[in-house]
């Protein structure tokens, strides 16, 4: 019998309110994964200590994470960011499929520390960690186009690969 496909999964994506301003984004793309695989949702913001709603945040080019108004708050997501790492994998989540543009999750783009709106390459500081400790990450923007090497990233070893 093989074992389900446990994909780490940004929270928002699911529909849950969590992020900064108190909404969720949930995905279409991401809801068309639900039969393949069991799901093991994170917000490594909330998980940090951080409340929803929260004020905005980003990643600044020495890697801190600093508030809009201006407080320093990379030891949250350093928090939340090692708790995620350790729910996957105490979970045996082989990849994650995180929220584009979250300087937690961002896996491709990050806002460029400005608080103007415009994104560069780069990683959020949860999907920097995963990534580190051989975890796969995706974000939504990945999906349809790479869900089955999303699926397989994810597969448990010694399993065939859907």
């Amino acid at each position: 019998m093989s074992q389900p496909i446990k994909l780490l999964v940004s929270a928002c994506l699911l529909g849950c309110p969590c992020r900064y301003d108190g909404k969720s984004c949930p995905s279409d793309a991401v809801s068309a994964l639900e039969e393949a695989v069991e799901w093991v949702p994170v917000c490594p913001e909330v998980l940090g200590g951080l409340p929803t709603p929260r004020v905005p945040c980003e990643r600044q080019k020495e890697g801190g994470i600093l508030s809009k108004d201006d407080f320093w708050r990379t030891k949250e997501y350093e928090a939340g960011a090692n708790a995620a790492l350790l729910l996957a994998k105490e979970n045996g989540c082989r990849a994650a499929l995180l929220k584009e543009r979250s300087p937690s999750c961002g896996v491709h783009l990050i806002y460029d520390g400005s608080f103007s709106g415009r994104t560069i390459p780069g990683m959020g500081l949860t999907a920097e960690k995963l990534h580190a400790a051989g975890i796969a990450v995706f974000s939504e923007q990945d999906l349809p186009g790479r869900m089955q090497e999303l699926l397989s990233a994810a597969s448990p070893e010694g399993e065939p690969r859907p």
